[in-house]
Formats: structure tokens, sequence, C-alpha cells
């Protein structure tokens, strides 16, 4: 089984190439309360997409998923989550919650309607893990690398992993049965640690999703889509070449991979602290 992609966009042209170019879900992200304040001061994107992009994407697209990220529970939720269904969501994306209660309110709230995913991006829902996993109708899990970092104050958003919270997290989660998987990831030889280190780690710990961050593709840094869609669609092969190179590697290779993963993030951790010292 490959790793579910995702991307996240809300233009129709570019949900377009991503389904052509194979990924799984294409993610409109209606998140924005409480995000600015929590993520301020960070490199980091807050959508402006609308129930109405959620409409076009699901006219535009038709074998890749609509994954669509809401807000977190309010009093907003209830009217949002039918919006969201009846707009054509196939899968509905539960953010920044801590508690299992808040998981039970949305189960409900969606009704079956759609497929359900918690984004656990909290150390409260981290630590209440093993009482959310009793909810039932959960269908998929994401682990949210970013807000995760930032609530720890930590250096890097991959110490989470280097650390070994994505393996127990695995473990917990694994034992349910539920899918899940954690993170984004950058082109197959890009950065540190590099992307196929992650995505070795991916299949280590045997999650099945990972989003395809800004660092991967970003459409807005071409001129031209047809561009992008070249790029794009020669770097999405790549990750399934590399892929299918995993299927046939032993536990050994898998187990080296982690110890020289955890190295490259702590590098990244010094580097980052030197530069910040300076």
């Amino acid at each position: 089984m490959n790793m579910r992609l995702m991307y996240i966009t809300n233009d129709i042209k570019v949900g377009k190439i991503a389904e052509k170019a194979g990924v799984d879900w294409v993610f409109v992200d209606l998140e924005y309360i409480g995000k600015e304040s929590r993520q301020a001061n960070r490199n980091t994107v807050i959508s402006a997409h609308t129930i109405n992009d959620v409409k076009n994407m699901r006219n535009a697209i038709e074998k890749s998923e609509l994954l669509v990220r809401i807000n977190p529970i309010g009093e907003w939720s209830k009217k949002e989550i039918e919006q969201v269904v009846d707009a054509g969501a196939d899968i509905v994306m539960l953010p920044f919650f801590k508690t299992k209660e808040e998981v039970e309110k949305f189960i409900s709230m969606v009704e079956r309607k759609a497929k359900t995913c918690l984004l656990v991006e909290t150390m409260d829902a981290v630590n209440s893990i093993d009482e959310i996993l009793n909810v039932n109708g959960i269908n998929y899990i994401h682990i949210g690398l970013n807000d995760i970092h930032i609530e720890r104050k930590t250096t890097f958003m991959f110490e989470f992993l280097a650390e070994g919270y994505i393996d127990k997290l695995a473990e917990k989660i694994k034992q349910k049965n539920i899918p899940f998987g954690f993170g984004g990831m950058a082109r197959i030889g890009h950065l540190v640690p590099p992307a196929e280190h992650i995505l070795t780690e991916h299949y280590r710990v045997d999650s099945t999703g990972v989003i395809l961050a800004r660092s991967f593709c970003n459409y807005k840094d071409f001129d031209d889509l047809q561009e992008f869609e070249k790029v794009f669609v020669n770097e999405l092969q790549k990750i399934r070449d590399y892929e299918k190179l995993l299927k046939e590697k032993s536990k050994e290779f898998f187990e080296h991979n982690k110890e020289v993963t955890k190295e490259e993030i702590y590098d990244v951790v010094k580097e980052i602290k030197e530069k910040n010292a300076g």
C-alpha cells in the first residue's frame, strides 16, 4: 500500500493537477479560529479558504477524496460541519482538540455523513490518547507536528519524532486499527533530514499518510501552471519510486535510518540554536 498523500489548495486548477498526479486527498482548509494567535511570528500559512472553495473543489475533482479541515470545537461547529458535509466533503478533519469530550461532540455532529479525521496537535490530546482512542467512529488520525512543536517550545518540529513520541502514539493507534499519518514532507533529496529519511520513518512506524508541504511544491512559486504541473508530477513520482524501494528493505535498514534521522534532527537543532545565539 502506498503512502496516502495530501495536498492543500483551494485552487481548482491546482486541485485537478494534484489529482491527476496521484494525490489521494485534496485538502481544503477552513481553519482560522485561534490559529493566528498561536502561530504568531511563525513561518506558517493561515488559509483563507471558504465553504465555496469546498463546493468548487467537489465539482472539480473526481478520483481524489476531498478532505476539509474545520475549526476547533465551538458554538459554531454544528452549523460548520453541516455546511461542509452538504458541500461534499469526503473526510472532515478536527484540529486542535484537547479532550475525549471534544472528539465525541465532533463524531456525533458528523453523524457518519462523512469520514472523520482527528488532527492530534496538542499535548493534552497526546496525553489523553488512550481515552480518545476509545471513542467510536474515528476513521483516520493525523499527528500535526507544527503546533505540538510550538506548544512544547522546541527548536525544531521533528524533535517530536526523534524523542520517540511518534513511536509511542503509533503503537497505541495501531492497536485500534485506525490508519494514521504524521507531519509533512519536502521533495526527495531536499532539506535536512532529507525527505526520503522522513518517508522511511513513516514506513518504519506503519504510518500511511503525509501532507505534501509547501517545500514540496508550492504552486504560488510558479508563474506558469504548466511548469508547476511538470515539477509536481515529477516530484510525486520520485516519492512513489522510493516507496517501491522501501517495500523491499529489511528491518535493519529501517532501524539504521531511525538512528541516522535522529542524528540529523539534532544536528538541525544545534545549528538553529547556534544561529540564534549568534
